[in-house]
Formats: structure tokens, sequence, C-alpha cells
């Protein structure tokens, strides 16, 4: 129910925590448990788009602070953010188990291995270039 309530909303919403605590008849500590242990589900509402970037040693070695230096100054975010139009969230991970594609940034769970800033540039223009047409 959660990850479908995650879908639905994008987020967890508070409200809708205490009414599946009611449906349920389970606490509503319970839920909440759940939702903040599982990275997975959010408190907060996420972009459109949620960039996140590998901060795991193979990674970090290799240079995605750098990366995610960058993604903070062009967004104006910090990670665990979502910027003001709603279309982006800037997240930092340990692993995305991509090590040999080191470093390594997701979009919405796509991959992109070998990771550069001009990289990150690029597909940042792309998305806000489609947006602008929408």
């Amino acid at each position: 129910m959660l990850n479908e309530i995650q879908e639905h909303y994008g987020y967890v919403p508070m409200d809708v925590q205490k009414e599946l605590s009611e449906f349920l008849k389970i606490p509503m500590a319970e839920i909440y448990g759940v939702v903040t242990f599982y990275s997975r589900f959010s408190l907060e509402p996420q972009g459109k788009y949620k960039v996140s970037v590998c901060l795991g040693t193979a990674c970090f070695v290799k240079g995605s602070q750098k990366i995610m230096d960058r993604l903070v100054d062009r967004l104006k975010i910090e990670p665990g953010q979502t910027t003001k139009d709603g279309l982006f969230t800037i997240e930092q991970t340990r692993c995305v188990g991509a090590c040999g594609l080191a470093p390594v940034f997701t979009l919405n769970g796509e991959v992109y291995g070998k990771a550069t800033v001009q990289k990150l540039d690029q597909v940042l223009d792309e998305i806000m270039e489609k947006e602008k047409k929408l």
C-alpha cells in the first residue's frame, strides 16, 4: 500500500499515513517507522526528475563530488531538496551497484556512467529545453 501511495503522490503525506493507520488498525508509529526506514519512501514531495549522485568510494575517487557540486550550483538547492518549480530533486547515494562505470549519477533510475560535469550539464539542458516546450 505504501508503494502505491508513494507512486500516486510522489511521497507519503502525513494525512494519508493517518488514514492508512486507521484503515489497517495499526499504530501510526509503525507506518511512520516503515516510511522513514526505507529510502524508497519520502515524506516530502519529490520533483518530476530525481537526480541522484553516487558518492560511494569508487565514484567519489573518480570525481563524483564535482558532479554533485555542479548539480547544487545549477539547481540552487541542496541534496534532499526539490526546486521551487517542482522539476528536480537532488539526492546523494552511497552506491548504485555500478562501480565499474564510476562516477555515476542517475536520473529517474536511469544510470549515467563515466559521468562528467559536461554530461550532467547536457542532460539538464535537454530536460530544461523539453520542459519549456510543454
